[in-house]
């Protein structure tokens, strides 16, 4: 089993349950990047987290890793307080984040980045590092990974989570020419930043419907209610 890991600023940790979730040493890491890395991208990040600690049960195997930056993040900020509350209404934790601004060091590391939208992800791709196959907006992900037969894909309890979401990142990528978004504004999550609370609601609604299948896919499990 990994240790957990202690990312700057956001507490990163590893989600998964019983081995063969992940190999020693075995990690995949997800980012999601927004403009401040106050309202957007700390929600993302924790319902994701939330999501798959509900499917993989213990935090601290797995070999996923989740955590957020923005392009003109405010570093050492915390998550706004509207955001705070879309997050307590789904039931996830919100303590302990800090806001960061997007360094090259995050992509470099990053084998998944999900962006709010399309300008934040020509930014990622941008700074280079081989992005481009790995860099989607999150809802253009979630489009791309509902076209995808998940018995495709490596089962997780042989292969471990970490090798079938390296398999679904690359299925994803193949398939971004051949299956493009129906409207210009079909891949954008926008900024609720000093919006009041039903904006951000209406903001953490669409992010956390996004992000169930492509929680699913990453796991292989469904959502909990659906699987009851």
């Amino acid at each position: 089993m990994t240790a957990p890991e202690t990312g700057r600023g956001i507490g990163t940790e590893y989600v998964g349950s019983t081995a063969p979730l992940a190999l020693p040493g075995d990690s995949f890491r997800i980012l999601h990047v927004s403009t401040g890395n106050v309202c957007r991208s700390p929600i993302t990040e924790r319902l994701t987290r939330h999501a798959l600690a509900d499917r993989l049960g213990d935090p601290l195997a797995g070999g996923l890793i989740v955590e957020s930056a923005g392009t003109w993040g405010h570093e050492g900020a915390p998550m706004e307080a509207n955001a705070e509350q879309v997050l307590a209404d789904f039931g996830a934790d919100a303590s302990g984040f800090v806001g960061r601004e997007l360094l090259d060091d995050h992509v470099i590391r990053a084998d998944l980045v999900l962006t709010a939208t399309r300008d934040h992800r020509a930014q990622v791709i941008s700074m280079g590092h081989s992005a481009g196959l790995r860099t989607f907006t999150l809802k253009e992900f979630t489009r791309l990974v509902q076209a995808i037969d998940p018995t495709t894909l490596p089962d997780p309890l042989e292969g471990g989570v970490v090798g079938r979401a390296r398999a679904l990142v690359r299925a994803a990528a193949a398939l971004r020419g051949w299956l493009l978004a129906p409207s210009v504004e079909a891949d954008e999550v926008y900024d609720p930043y000093g919006a009041p609370l039903p904006f951000f609601q209406a903001v953490g609604g669409e992010i956390n419907e996004a992000l169930d299948p492509v929680v699913a896919a990453l796991t292989g499990k469904p959502t909990p209610s659906a699987r009851a």
